[in-house]
């Protein structure tokens, strides 16, 4: 089990023929990700990493049997890129490309809810679920190992020093998931643990957050209500400045509303064992598991 990806996927990558398309398709083809095609709209017939270009992403899917997408298109197109893939009905479509317009983001949140379709993303590293060698995104994909605790997080890489360190020390990954950094994003964090809390592998949480939004404070309500399992967490920006922002467009505080010690009190509420630092984790999810 695991959560949005499993074995069975069938991945088609938005804007492979670019550079980082190009680049993270072929990390993905050795990881063991099933990638059948590539979409970049002029450049049909052409063959990248040995996976077939099509024009178009209802082309692709009807060609390949596709189930789902990430795409690498750039800002000001990744929008239309993600609506092309809600339309042909692919989930889950997982969106990397950053810096996409907020406007874009509400078009292709509200049209994928439409359908029942889980966007992650934008401005994601993706999915990656060990067990089912499946990898839909950009992390390093040798740092994480198969195991029963799920990991999400709207920092990149994090989710990498985090996943490492709880490979060192024996702990395996279900699924983990990256959020995204931007103010909209699909899946959100609540969304996120009830995902994890209906995949029967699952035995354990980690939620890694950062100041700016309430996204933590609302899934630390969720989880003191409802959700048993063991949960550690971290909160990235504990040490900034008043007023500072972090790098990601979603790491926004507004009064006492986002930052690190409103955050980190309300895990603490909940039950959440909350890490000094990162490293720390894999020893409280040791104590917690």
């Amino acid at each position: 089990m695991a959560i949005l990806v499993n074995k069975d996927a069938k991945v088609i990558i938005q804007g492979i023929t670019g550079g980082q398309g190009t680049f993270h398709s072929a990390a993905m083809i050795e990881y063991g990700t099933k990638i059948v095609a590539g979409v970049t709209p002029g450049k049909g017939g052409q063959e990248v990493n040995g996976v077939p270009v099509y024009d178009s992403v209802k082309e692709a899917k009807e060609a390949q049997s596709a189930t789902a997408s990430v795409i690498f298109v750039p800002a000001p197109f990744a929008g239309d890129a993600a609506l092309e893939a809600i339309a042909a009905d692919l989930n889950p479509v997982v969106i990397i490309t950053e810096h996409v317009p907020v406007r874009d983001e509400i078009r292709v949140i509200h049209a994928a809810k439409a359908k029942g379709i889980t966007v992650v993303g934008p401005n994601t590293p993706g999915i990656i679920t060990p067990g089912a060698k499946q990898k839909l995104g950009i992390m390093p994909g040798h740092v994480f190992s198969h195991g029963s605790v799920g990991l999400m997080s709207r920092s990149g890489t994090l989710t990498y020093e985090i996943a490492a360190s709880m490979t060192y020390a024996g702990i395996g990954i279900s699924t983990a998931l990256g959020l995204g950094g931007d103010p909209c994003v699909g899946v959100t964090a609540i969304e996120a643990v009830k995902l994890f809390e209906q995949d029967k592998e699952t035995k354990g949480l980690v939620l890694v957050g950062e100041i700016g939004g309430d996204a933590e404070e609302r899934a630390a309500a969720y989880i003191k209500d409802n959700y048993d399992l063991p949960v550690v967490g971290f909160i990235a920006g504990r040490t900034a400045p008043p007023g500072k922002r972090m790098g990601h467009a979603g790491a926004i505080i507004s009064g006492s509303s986002g930052t690190a010690a409103a955050k980190i009190k309300a895990l603490n509420d909940a039950g959440v064992a909350v890490a000094e630092k990162p490293s720390d984790i894999a020893k409280l999810l040791k104590e917690a598991l």
